[in-house]
């Protein structure tokens, strides 16, 4: 479970209980950060890359559930564990379908809360992952001539080379090359990996 990367951020405005997880957090080599409140958490949140919050539910101020429709606003996507004391199954439910990773009632065991942060950490790493590959996907599109992202939408709207040829007045010569460059810029081994990649950048794509 050990990770030099992974932030485990503890927001609880009991001291005691911040401390008592951040050491257990510590322990499993985790780095743990602590926040009193709601408030001051979003206030440094954008200094701090957490790979999971672990946030009261009752707190002065904000509450837990405020801080996670403040985190949506936001669109911060920080894996959230609930713990609280007073617990009840609306506000379990309403947390969960926000997309909560656990919503734990005190006491809860160790080995509970560390099995829910390693969830945690393993949905935030498979995000990131995830929106890296966007991310050079998007790169590599934006890499494209003008005249290439006009023959790549029409290739992947399943026109032959002939007629993206009649349709931009050019050469079948000269689509097929414009055509191949789309191809090797995408790295797309195939038509059918070129039209998934379409169709996660939005591109009209034959259903």
């Amino acid at each position: 479970m050990s990770s030099t990367s992974s932030v485990v951020c503890v927001v609880d405005d009991d001291e005691a209980v911040c401390a008592s997880i951040g050491n257990l957090v510590r322990s499993a080599g985790l780095q743990a950060e602590t926040f009193f409140s709601a408030q001051r958490f979003l206030e440094r949140q954008d200094r701090v890359a957490p790979g999971c919050l672990i946030v009261d539910v009752q707190m002065p101020g904000l509450s837990g559930l405020d801080l996670q429709r403040e985190l949506a606003r936001m669109d911060a996507r920080i894996p959230i564990i609930f713990i609280t004391g007073h617990g009840d199954i609306p506000m379990t439910v309403q947390a969960m379908k926000a997309g909560a990773v656990e919503f734990l009632t005190k006491p809860f065991r160790d080995q509970d809360l560390l099995d829910a942060i390693q969830q945690a950490l393993e949905r935030d790493r498979n995000a990131r992952e995830q929106r890296a590959k966007v991310e050079e996907l998007h790169s590599r599109y934006r890499s494209l001539t003008p005249r290439e992202l006009e023959v790549m939408t029409l290739v992947v709207a399943g026109l032959l080379n002939k007629q993206i040829a009649g349709e931009l007045g050019t050469s079948e010569a000269s689509v097929k090359v414009h055509r191949q460059h789309v191809m090797e810029k995408m790295g797309a081994g195939s038509l059918a990996e070129l039209v998934r990649m379409a169709d996660k950048l939005g591109i009209p794509t034959p259903k």
